[in-house]
């Protein structure tokens, strides 16, 4: 089975304009990502609409691809650069990994999770989710939760805290049920991915502003891994200042 990981990179992010050209020791966050995706997949390609980040990624010796700056989701553009890529390299891909261009520590465990329900023929679509153990992480809504049914399938996704812990003190609910978040990255199989980029926005998509509700909305079922590793995910300067402050970078 070919596998593909392709990161989605935009330079026009509202909160930290440029973000994947953000300097980390030394790297720009890209490169980064990029280096860590190389570990288990042979093919890996940066999605783009800007020149800016296509030379950058050039510089390093990575793969890049320009892109329509029209998408609204990661997903959309890796459904237009598989097209793309599938001609330069010749060959086709059977599963395509989208990997989040602002995490640059996610770890090779979670790529292998993230392929190992794709021995199964029935699998469309795979994410990862982590148990939670910090009581605010239940009621923050940037950090969206998921339920999953017991054929591993995510039955929903929110950023309110689900499922409701019906008598008890929301201060006490992470001692009465396990809660998961979601781990936000994807693996499509190739047909698959082609048909959830042609799909028009769901009202549980724009209510919940989470793209993966198209999904489920329509009748597309999502294998949830589990992983213990955290998303450190970079949405502005302060959450570089604040890993380097812990140590992790």
């Amino acid at each position: 089975m070919n596998f593909i990981a392709i990161i989605p990179a935009r330079y026009g992010s509202t909160r930290f304009p440029g973000k994947p050209l953000a300097d980390i020791k030394g790297k720009i966050m890209i490169q980064r990502v990029f280096e860590q995706a190389s570990k288990s997949f042979e093919t890996v390609y940066v999605a783009t609409d800007d020149k800016r980040i296509a030379q950058k990624v050039d510089a390093f010796g990575g793969n890049y691809i320009m892109t329509s700056r029209r998408h609204k989701s990661g997903t959309d553009r890796c459904a237009e650069a598989i097209e793309k890529i599938r001609d330069i390299e010749n060959k086709a891909f059977d599963v395509i990994v989208n990997v989040q261009g602002d995490e640059p520590f996610v770890q090779p465990e979670q790529f292998a999770q993230i392929k190992k329900p794709f021995r199964f023929k029935r699998t469309q679509i795979a994410t990862l989710a982590k148990p939670i153990i910090n009581q605010a992480d239940i009621f923050n809504p940037n950090k969206p939760k998921l339920i999953i049914n017991q054929k591993k399938e995510a039955i929903y996704f929110s950023r309110s805290p689900i499922p409701f812990i019906r008598g008890k003190l929301q201060k006490k609910w992470i001692y009465h049920h396990q809660f998961y978040k979601h781990i936000g990255l994807y693996a499509y199989r190739y047909k698959v991915l082609k048909d959830i980029a042609a799909l028009e926005r769901t009202t549980l998509e724009i209510a919940e502003s989470l793209e993966q509700l198209r999904w489920i909305e329509n009748g597309y079922k999502i294998r949830v891994e589990l992983t213990e590793h955290e998303a450190l995910s970079i949405d502005t300067k302060k959450d570089i200042d604040r890993l380097e402050h812990i140590g992790l970078i």
